[in-house]
């Protein structure tokens, strides 16, 4: 049994004190102590190295004390299983050298067998859940299949990425295909974390707001509820989807626990197109936290007064920023622990 369950609770809807806190990237790149690793260990490797996977899970847990951990990995480890080559670049990102551009691009990419090429993530939950000792809960994810191929096609981080849409628009065929092979891989991969012990998984659309809301339908949505469908009945699933306000009515109505919320809308209008039916995560916009701690306080009480205490689970817009200062943070997580409905 998890002895802080109070995030559990929050994705169930049931009624609590205070609402749960954890951060969007709050496994990383602002913590001194993180540094200290990266300084010797290039990306994939954290990422690929279960001892160093599970040590940077737990770090923010130790000095802050979140309601839940999320595993310290990448959405970009789905397309390196899939026989798609990814670097990390200082300085520029995600790279792929060689970017799908055609249907026999696409074809040449697989459906791995995730305990061949993703078993090290599942070491890594192992390591990580007997280091928090059921203290708290433990959250698994993967990027949405819309995300990843932006990346796929892209071949870099995009302001628009204009590549991946004008595939998509023109190669609608392949477009599919290859969304239909992420999803597949998608579903196994999450599937498995949750038998290696995760207590819940979050899908990231991260780049789902590049898109109209008719393509959005077509081209993310219909893969992610495919995901939900498949994972609802073993894990509590929270869908994120960045920019995607237009969508939080249908994306209420589909099965997942909970929905993330950016700072481009409101608490007041994230639950009334939501009808209140379903837990809402978010919202705080993270340029905020270099707001002053004092600040900070207030603006979290405001938020959690807008959103409700009630499946409410108090989280960023996006993840947290690599040169927040570590006090902020703090401030942020300890604005929820002390918050008094």
């Amino acid at each position: 049994m998890i002895k802080n369950d109070l995030f559990l609770r929050a994705l169930k809807g049931e009624i609590v004190d205070r609402p749960p806190v954890w951060m969007m990237r709050q496994a990383g790149r602002y913590l001194p102590e993180f540094m200290e690793i990266k300084a010797k260990y290039d990306f994939f490797t954290r990422c690929q190295t279960p001892e160093l996977a599970s040590e940077i899970t737990v770090q923010p847990i130790r000095r802050y004390g979140m309601d839940a951990a999320i595993l310290f990995c990448d959405i970009l480890v789905i397309p390196q299983a899939m026989n798609i080559h990814v670097e990390m670049k200082p300085g520029i990102g995600p790279w792929l050298p060689n970017p799908i551009r055609s249907a026999k691009d696409v074809e040449q990419v697989i459906v791995p067998d995730i305990d061949e090429t993703l078993g090290y993530v599942m070491d890594a939950i192992k390591m990580t859940k007997e280091k928090l000792n059921d203290e708290i809960p433990l959250i698994g994810f993967a990027g949405s299949p819309w995300t990843i191929l932006c990346y796929c096609i892209q071949g870099q981080g995009s302001k628009n990425f204009d590549k991946a849409k004008e595939f998509c628009f023109t190669q609608p065929l392949a477009a599919h295909a290859l969304l239909q092979k992420i999803t597949d891989t998608t579903i196994a991969y999450l599937k498995k974390k949750v038998a290696a012990g995760v207590n819940a998984v979050q899908v990231f659309d991260s780049w789902g707001g590049m898109l109209s809301p008719v393509d959005y339908q077509e081209f993310s949505w219909q893969y992610i509820q495919q995901i939900i469908d498949a994972l609802k009945d073993e894990s509590p699933v929270i869908a994120f989807g960045k920019g995607c306000w237009f969508a939080l009515d249908e994306m209420s109505k589909s099965g997942a626990s909970a929905l993330g919320v950016d700072w481009t809308c409101s608490p007041q209008n994230a639950r009334k197109l939501t009808g209140n039916r379903i837990t809402l995560q978010g919202n705080f916009d993270p340029t905020r936290l270099f707001s002053p701690p004092s600040e900070i306080k207030r603006m979290v009480h405001e938020m959690i007064n807008a959103f409700g205490k009630d499946m409410y689970i108090v989280n960023l817009g996006h993840g947290i920023l690599p040169n927040i200062p570590i006090e902020n943070a703090g401030a942020f997580i300890e604005a929820v622990k002390e918050y008094k409905a």
